[in-house]
Parts: structure tokens; sequence; C-alpha cells
């Protein structure tokens, strides 16, 4: 909104200092920033509203060092990410931008799910929570929601260029340099990047035919079956991810910042056409505004450790978790860049890999010899570390540190090929 109130002040009226609201690098700026001020000035306020609510998070005995001591600490806490990512993009980004309002789309409706999670545990006392079923449902719903728009929508497309032409931008002193609109064509198309390769676009148009070796071909016709399948399963499981890994005191908010750093990055080189072009990377036209949100996102996160870092004051709830795992979600598919997401989300993803695991051995050795066995000591595996006696901020640190060594990976891929 202020984008468009200062683009017209400074149209109509030459205002001194306006024309800034015209770059990107400024706006985003203004969005962390103001994300930052949000979480770390109104959170207070949301946690002593939600202390007289007795909003508080039902502590399950689990026998590890320091749980019960959290008995009665604030959940939904997800509701000030929620408002400190929103609010900065309402303000700074241009909002007629597809992008943008696809992820404040995503951002509300995994909000809604999370809450609703929430208030059934904290309100309703069930400790279950939203049924699975329902769950699932919304998540389903928000994949076809996402793969439709990513797939049919007119604006939503990578542009294709003529090499002449890209040897030109290449050489060309003029960063803002016009293009002439016969020297590209803008293409609605099911492309993704392949990490670590060369010549690294591939079409999902050739998925089945790839994963099978060739022996099954499926019609372009019915690409978009497969597209929103990968897509929805993609949103599933991340968000479960961020959800599973979010079970001691700032784990999965600064998890989370370390990820959208790296997503951040990734928007701004892809929807930058001399970036793109240097790095020989997808050019996504109007992918750029997303930095916008993208640092809000990064600032909401960020912001929230001040309450939610050990001794926590307030945990997110699924409110938060359900959210912030289907946003990254939806940004590397926005940034075609989804089969990068586990490496990128590793912590997420072994978190979810030792659930499964875990389960999967308990009840295959209870079976075969009538007795269950474990692998770790505890899953998710940061209680699998609390039970060796590990202090839970040292677990907390070692896993950003590993995130942060996996998110540099990730943005190696730009170059090394």
């Amino acid at each position: 909104m202020l984008y468009y109130l200062f683009d017209y002040l400074n149209h109509e009226f030459d205002l001194p200092g306006a024309g800034l609201f015209q770059f990107l690098s400024f706006r985003a700026g203004m969005s962390i920033l103001l994300s930052l001020i949000i979480t770390i000035t109104f959170g207070k306020q949301l946690i002593n509203m939600l202390h007289r609510k007795q909003v508080g998070e039902e502590i399950r005995d689990l026998g590890l060092e320091g749980q019960m001591q959290k008995k009665g600490t604030p959940t939904m806490g997800g509701l000030i990410i929620l408002a400190a990512i929103i609010i900065p993009t309402l303000l700074f980004a241009r909002l007629e931008n597809i992008y943008v309002i696809l992820v404040l789309v995503v951002t509300v409706w995994m909000g809604l799910v999370g809450f609703l999670d929430d208030y059934i545990k904290v309100f309703k006392k069930n400790k279950e929570g939203l049924a699975g079923r329902f769950k699932i449902v919304g998540q389903v719903g928000l994949g076809l929601i996402v793969g439709l728009t990513l797939i049919f929508h007119e604006d939503v497309v990578v542009r294709e260029f003529d090499e002449k032409v890209l040897e030109t931008i290449s050489s060309s002193d003029n960063p803002a340099m016009d293009i002439p609109a016969s020297a590209y064509e803008d293409v609605r198309a099911t492309k993704t990047t392949i990490p670590f390769v060369k010549g690294n676009e591939a079409d999902y148009n050739n998925f089945i035919s790839f994963i099978t070796f060739g022996l099954i071909q499926v019609d372009d016709r019915f690409t978009w079956i497969i597209y929103l399948t990968i897509v929805t399963f993609i949103i599933t499981a991340v968000s479960n991810g961020a959800n599973i890994t979010d079970g001691i005191d700032g784990l999965a908010a600064g998890s989370s910042a370390i990820i959208g750093i790296a997503l951040a990055i990734f928007i701004y080189v892809s929807g930058n056409l001399r970036f793109s072009q240097y790095l020989n990377i997808m050019y996504i036209p109007g992918l750029g505004e997303l930095v916008i949100f993208t640092t809000a996102f990064v600032g909401a996160c960020v912001g929230f450790l001040w309450y939610n870092s050990y001794p926590a004051q307030v945990f997110m709830g699924d409110t938060g978790s359900l959210s912030i795992g289907g946003i990254i979600a939806v940004l590397a598919l926005a940034v075609r860049k989804e089969l990068l997401i586990p490496v990128l989300c590793g912590i997420f993803l072994i978190e979810n890999l030792s659930v499964i695991m875990q389960v999967s051995y308990f009840k295959y050795t209870k079976k075969k010899y009538g007795e269950g066995r474990r692998i770790f000591k505890m899953s998710p595996l940061h209680h699998h570390y609390q039970k060796k006696g590990l202090h839970e901020a040292k677990i907390v640190t070692r896993f950003w540190l590993a995130g942060i060594m996996l998110a540099i990976l990730t943005l190696v891929t730009l170059k090394v090929r």
C-alpha cells in the first residue's frame, strides 16, 4: 500500500525520497525491519493476552529434563509471526503481483489450519487437536490452489531469450536496457531446476519417462496431474516437517529463518534479468517482488526468537509451524528450486525421517520378536539428543549450524554444476 502511495507522490508531486520505493532493495530492507519491530514490540502484548486467556501448552511427561517446567507456557504465538509477515507485505509489496497474492493466500490458509488445531487442543482440551484427515484435506486443497496457479495463470511464466539477445545483455553496461518483445518468449511451463548438473532445466512433461527410463510415456496433456501430485506432496511434507521440528525452544523459528535467507537470494537472482543471465538460471518475470515477502518472513522468524529462544516465553504452536512449512514449500516451488528442498530443508527432513524410522522399526521388531525395539532413544531426533543429556540450547545451536551449512550448499548450486 505504501508502495502505491509513494509511487503516486513521486509522479504527481516529485516528493523527495518517494522514489526510493521503486527500489526492491529498499522495500526489502524496510520489510524485514518492520517485521522485526512487530514481533519484538507486540510479541509481549500477545504473550500477556494469551496468559489472560489461559492459552497454555499441555505438556505430556516424556521424561525429558526441564520439560514439565514448560507447562502452562502460552502457545499460538504463531499469530505474531503471521502478522509480522502479512503487514509488511501489504505495505511494501506490489499487491497485483500473482506471486505475492499466492504466498499471502498460503500464509492465511495454513495459518487457519494451524489455528484450528491449536484451538481444539487448548480450548476443547483435546490433545489430539484437529483430526489428521482434516489437516490432509487442508494441505491437499492448498496444493491444488498452488499447483493450478503455477501451471495455468497467465502471469506465471519463464522468459526464454534469443541467444543473440543474451550476448547483448551480458556485454551491455546498461543494467536497465530495454529489450524488444520480439526478442523473447514468455512460456507457461512446468520447468524446474536439477541441482549440480549442466543443462539443469527439466520439465515435468518428461518426469514419468525419466523415472521409468523411457519405458512409460505420458501424454503432455496430463502433465498437470503429475505436477499437482508433486506440489501437494511437497507442501504436505515440508509443513509436517516444520511441525515436527517445533519441539524445543527456538529450533523451528531459527531453522526457518536460515532457509528463508537462502530462498530470498534464489528469488532475487531468478527475478533479476542480469543476475539470472550471468548465473545461467531461469529468468522468472515478476518473481523478484517475492523478496519483500521473504524478507518479512525472515524478520518474523528472527524476531520471534526474542521470546521463543531458551527458555521460551511462548510457543508458536501449529498456527506458526504449519504456516512456515507451507510458506517455505511454496517459495521453493515458485522459484523452481523444489528439488533442492531435501538439502535446504535437511533439518526438517531428518526430523521427519527419524520419526518414520523409529515407528517403522518398532512395529517391525514387535511383529517379529514380540517386543518393540528402537533406533533412537526418542524421536524426533532432537529428543534423542535430549535423552543423551545434551542441553536443549546446545542442541538448537548445533542444528542451526547444520542448517547454515546446508543453506550454503544449496546456494553453491548456482555455480557448481
